[in-house]
């Protein structure tokens, strides 16, 4: 993933402005253990109208005018924010540095007072963060957290090291249209077993049909073979992997795919979906493979239930996906149910 995502990211439409920022709570300064194996999962309790989200940047920096318009967001959502100590940090393309970003993790989880914790930017900067985290923490006092693009990394470390759900959805920065909204609304405070479905005017295209059942993980593809060979990426066995990328050309996209390969990932998997591919066109499509022929030439061979062009990545309206949770897909009609509540 590639740091121009960040300045893509910031081309996509925002709402509206405003909403007061709290300071959070200061930050613990432990360093994580990193072999916890827990067997059970662990109930996240469900947003409510009056809770309190922390709001923090474990990755690049965001400036002000860029985050300003989510807190009438969380406004409108009936939230309030705590910002965090060092969100508007900035060390080079960071939102400051790594012992600093991670304080803001752990603080934002030990503090009793928040209910969730949002993102504000994806780019680049979550796995260098990993080892400073407290999992102990984390697994103690277990919160929402949300995020997606590089926060990937983050999403999936926490949810292998302490078996909580985190979810994939929109960062601080992102649009918030009224389909992202009401995804977020459905999962995070209703809590319902929701059906994912595109869109009318989005299509997608079954590159093995069926259906399949398993706990749904994934995220950005680049992080994810970037943090193959770590101690921070879940089991793969039975699970259905979600992909999404931008800023790629299509040979990257093969690249890392088959670096999933080679890694065992895709043979252990039960279905598979790709989502947006945003501005991942060939520089010379006339010397290149299309997207599709790759996705072919690696999924087709599994034979398992699988599609591309699900609303899962860096677009205006996108799925707010629950990072652990059994769930049902159907590559036929694009569709992913989730077969419990996310939140109780």
């Amino acid at each position: 993933m590639t740091l121009r995502r960040r300045d893509l990211l910031r081309t996509f439409g925002l709402t509206a402005i405003g909403a007061q920022l709290l300071p959070l709570a200061n930050p613990s300064n432990r360093i994580a253990q990193t072999n916890l194996s827990p067997k059970t999962a662990i109930e996240l309790r469900r947003l409510q109208v009056g809770d309190t989200v922390a709001l923090i940047n474990p990755a690049a920096f965001n400036y002000e005018k860029e985050v300003q318009p989510f807190f009438k967001v969380l406004d409108n959502l009936g939230l309030k924010v705590k910002l965090g100590e060092h969100f508007y940090d900035r060390y080079g393309y960071l939102a400051g540095k790594d012992a600093d970003r991670a304080a803001d993790v752990n603080a934002a989880f030990a503090d009793d007072s928040v209910r969730a914790i949002f993102t504000g930017m994806g780019g680049w900067g979550c796995a260098r963060i990993l080892p400073l985290l407290d999992y102990n923490i984390i697994r103690n006092k277990p919160k929402i957290i949300m995020g997606f693009s590089d926060i990937t990394a983050l999403l999936l470390a926490i949810y292998a090291k302490t078996n909580i759900v985190t979810f994939h959805g929109p960062l601080g920065a992102s649009s918030w249209s009224p389909f992202t909204v009401d995804y977020v609304k459905k999962v995070l405070f209703e809590g319902g077993s929701v059906t994912m479905q595109n869109s009318q005017s989005v299509q997608v295209e079954t590159i093995g049909r069926g259906t399949a059942r398993g706990k749904l993980i994934g995220g950005n593809l680049s992080v994810i073979a970037a943090m193959v060979g770590s101690a921070y990426l879940p089991e793969w066995e039975n699970s259905i992997l979600f992909v999404e990328e931008v800023g790629e050309e299509v040979y990257r996209i093969d690249r890392m795919l088959t670096q999933l390969k080679l890694a065992g990932i895709l043979d252990k998997i039960s279905g598979f979906i790709f989502g947006q591919c945003t501005k991942c066109e060939a520089e010379k499509p006339q010397e290149s493979l299309t997207l599709p022929q790759v996705l072919s030439d690696h999924i087709r061979p599994l034979k398992i239930p699988a599609w591309y062009g699900s609303m899962v990545g860096h677009i205006r309206e996108q799925f707010t996906l629950p990072i652990g949770l059994e769930v049902e897909i159907d590559a036929n009609s694009g569709t992913i149910k989730l077969l419990a509540s996310a939140v109780h």
